[in-house]
């Protein structure tokens, strides 16, 4: 069977980004199938082309097969800048869609939501069943946020939501939290699927200590929290910078900021205003390099705005830190707080208090027997529950089902 993904933000393992999707594409494929993926010439996290690494717009990376179609580099502007992003791949992707073979099933992911209409219009065209992934709750978290607030624009932003569950064939989720939000739109529970956010452990090797790492960033005999992912008004890394405002006077202790986004320039230079010498940004790296990284820490942290609907996500971070035996102190409360608390593998500090987070890092960086055995609970957690091998059989079962279905 062939299965095609509409994704702009789509990464493999060679480009900075969370790969989700490149792993369970690849997991198809090892199962006999085919999985294509329609996707962005453009970095979401750099806002650069990742023309270095693709050589052209039609590759094959470990079987799956990736057409990058044409993206206005306008996603790390103001509003009406990532609206053009948005709409402009939404446009070049459905032109790249139509143009290749059969399909079986069709997989639109959001946000954003336009590049489901565009895999709505491509299963309709096709007459192919739709399987619409909900990653984040759009347009809800902009709402929240206060991004979006034109009554009319919040008007025809949920009408298209709705619009896409009504017409998906089905729809998965990766957050528990997200089912009940779904069945209270009035979605029916037997056509929603949770496939949790997760992590292929063996990308992480918790035994890793670092080293070629720590020395090109001075890192040598000191307690070091990595924080790995991207640097938007969402990831509230404003928390950060005052956390290590707090910890200016304890000389071991850096944090060390792996990532990129619309925020970095403005948090570089709230670092510096602060004359803080213990902080400081690497930028977004490959896939691949992370693990490297991720070891050269001591623990790790992951943020969040303290938002209502933030309190549904599974971040995807959380389990890369889990996997590579690190000790996680988590500034994000509800479901993912249950994962990490269940699991034993970190400190929870209330979100957006930046002298918690700091006494948790304070915490760490003194017991070291105990951060130990959280990185080794948080590994053998996800190890068990979120495994990405097991969710790419699951995966693929759902997708021949919807398939003999249509």
């Amino acid at each position: 069977m062939h299965f095609l993904l509409i994704h702009q933000s789509f990464a493999t393992p060679n480009e900075p980004g969370g790969t989700r999707h490149f792993e369970l594409g690849r997991g198809v494929v090892e199962q006999g199938h085919q999985f294509t993926v329609i996707a962005s010439g453009v970095s979401y996290l750099t806002g650069t082309s990742v023309g270095d690494e693709v050589k052209s717009s039609d590759e094959n990376v470990e079987g799956v097969r990736i057409i990058r179609a044409f993206t206005p580099p306008t996603f790390r502007g103001n509003f009406a800048g990532r609206l053009v992003s948005f709409i402009g791949f939404a446009l070049s992707s459905f032109i790249k869609a139509m143009s290749i073979g059969r399909v079986d099933v069709v997989i639109g992911t959001s946000p954003p939501m336009f590049q489901a209409v565009s895999a709505w219009l491509i299963s309709v065209l096709r007459r192919r069943p739709l399987l619409l992934e909900v990653r984040d709750l759009w347009p809800e978290f902009i709402i929240d946020m206060g991004v979006l607030r034109n009554r009319l624009m919040i008007g025809v932003s949920r009408w298209l939501e709705s619009f896409l569950y009504s017409r998906a064939t089905h729809i998965i989720v990766n957050s528990p939290a997200y089912v009940d939000y779904l069945t209270r739109k009035g979605v029916a529970a037997e056509k929603i699927t949770l496939l949790a956010n997760g992590v292929d452990p063996t990308m992480f090797d918790p035994t890793a200590n670092g080293n070629g790492i720590r020395p090109r960033f001075a890192l040598e005999g000191k307690f070091v929290v990595v924080y790995a992912g991207a640097m938007g008004p969402a990831n509230h890394l404003d928390l950060l910078v005052e956390a290590a405002d707090e910890l200016r006077s304890d000389a071991g202790i850096r944090f060390l900021i792996v990532g990129d986004g619309k925020e970095r320039k403005r948090l570089e230079e709230a670092a510096e205003s602060r004359e803080l010498d213990n902080i400081m940004f690497v930028g977004a790296q490959p896939k691949r390099e992370m693990q490297s990284f991720l070891a050269a820490g001591d623990a790790c942290v992951a943020v969040l705005q303290n938002i209502r609907m933030f309190r549904m996500t599974y971040p995807n971070k959380v389990f890369d830190y889990m996997a590579a035996g690190r000790p996680v102190v988590l500034a994000i409360d509800g479901v993912i707080r249950e994962v990490v608390e269940k699991a034993g593998a970190g400190i929870y500090a209330d979100p957006g208090d930046a002298r918690a987070l700091a006494e948790a890092v304070r915490f760490l960086a003194g017991h070291s027997d105990e951060r130990t055995l959280m990185g080794l609970r948080g590994r053998s957690y996800v190890v068990e529950y979120f495994n990405r091998a097991k969710q790419s059989k699951q995966f693929v079962d759902l997708l021949q089902k919807i398939a003999a279905a249509g």
